[in-house]
């Protein structure tokens, strides 16, 4: 098994050659037909179209209050972005999910190109692919537990 200082210099070494090879210009909120804002578009990457959430466990890794979250999902509703519906366990808290809608508003302000990132991905064996995704996942995770004022810090 890797050391944790192997471990984070090889994510230091090989995210960069990932986003370098699929990096396009960010896409701000007048040049995408979903007139979204950074925070907006942060909000839809942490979201799954099968795996809900609230917006209580948003609101730590964006940094934004209870408020200003319940504000952006209402909008986000709205625009059809993301679907809210009354969780199974607890009817007093809402289940927020990305839309189809949402996933090509993700896609479009992504800043890694689709059609880079699918010629990358099939050069890879199809369990390599799920290895990739699944560890991202994990990674993802781990990330969210942080707060947004201790990333910037």
């Amino acid at each position: 098994m890797r050391a944790m200082d192997d471990i984070v210099f090889a994510i230091q070494r090989l995210y960069p050659q990932v986003f370098l090879a699929c990096h396009v210009r960010h896409v701000r909120r007048r040049s995408t037909p979903f007139a979204l804002t950074e925070r907006e578009a942060s909000l839809l990457a942490h979201l799954d179209r099968v795996e809900p959430t609230t917006a209580r466990e948003l609101e730590r890794p964006l940094g934004v209050g209870a408020p200003s979250m319940s504000a952006m999902l209402t909008r986000l509703e709205r625009l059809g972005l993301v679907a809210r519906a009354p969780r199974e366990r607890d009817r007093r808290t809402r289940a927020v999910r990305l839309s189809e809608r949402g996933a090509d508003a993700l896609r479009a302000g992504s800043v890694l190109d689709t059609e880079r990132l699918t010629h990358v991905v099939a050069g890879l064996k199809p369990r390599e692919r799920e290895l990739v995704v699944r560890g991202l996942e994990h990674l993802a995770r781990a990330a969210r537990g942080v707060s947004a004022k201790e990333r910037w810090s």
